[in-house]
């Protein structure tokens, strides 16, 4: 009888231990409606797209080159030169259709002028602007004259000269700018996830010591 009315308590003992009660997560990991919520938001967010204008899209599949600062100054000079020879040949050297087609050039030059070179396109467009202008200046009475028709021509249409060089610029800027932000998203994305991964690795250990200090209770009950 004596063994009886002690073995009572512990097995009632053993059904109060065994019964299951509400779980907990660990510390760092959110539970319930709130992870519900949360995980809710980062599929809405994921699921946003942006819509690209046709504009855009008409320019990404246009071809990308990348030149070096020294082919850029290049490219734009004998592009130049080749459409100033157009424009003598067929307009008899109007200098507003130089200056029309002097602004796509400065354009496409800080365009495909590779990352590491952007502040060389605002630099060679006006040498570009400079060597092309030679055939629309119209000089006569050999090198003499024909540098001073080019000095008076870059003089009277300088703001070509100018608005090209502002083109490439804006462009040349934005190109950088936006290289700086991807650059800097990476290490803001590592940054901001660091934190939350040693929150969670806490939680994990907490969970851990829970489940040690409860093992000698265990062996308690059983002895």
């Amino acid at each position: 009888m004596e063994q009886s009315r002690t073995r009572t308590p512990q097995n009632g003992q053993r059904a109060r231990t065994s019964a299951p009660g509400p779980s907990r997560a660990p510390l760092g990991v959110p539970a319930g409606p709130a992870a519900t919520g949360e995980s809710a938001a980062v599929y809405r967010a994921a699921g946003r797209t942006r819509r690209v204008p046709p504009i855009v899209l008409a320019l990404r599949r246009l071809p990308s080159p990348r030149l070096t600062g020294l082919g850029g100054g290049l490219f734009a000079a004998a592009l130049m030169f080749a459409l100033g020879t157009l424009d003598w040949l067929l307009f008899d050297g109007s200098p507003a259709v130089y200056g029309v087609l002097f602004l796509p050039v400065c354009a496409v030059t800080a365009l495909w002028v590779r990352p590491a070179d952007l502040v060389t396109a605002p630099i060679c467009v006006p040498i570009a602007f400079a060597v092309g202008i030679v055939p629309v200046a119209g000089g006569t009475g050999g090198f003499g004259g024909q540098a001073m028709a080019v000095v008076t021509a870059l003089a009277l249409h300088a703001g070509w000269l100018y608005a090209g060089t502002l083109v490439a610029g804006v462009i040349a800027t934005v190109r950088k700018v936006r290289l700086m932000g991807r650059r800097r998203g990476p290490g803001k994305a590592g940054k901001a996830a660091g934190p939350g991964a040693k929150a969670g690795g806490t939680g994990v250990k907490a969970g851990g010591t829970g489940v040690k200090a409860g093992g000698p209770g265990k062996a308690g009950v059983r002895r």
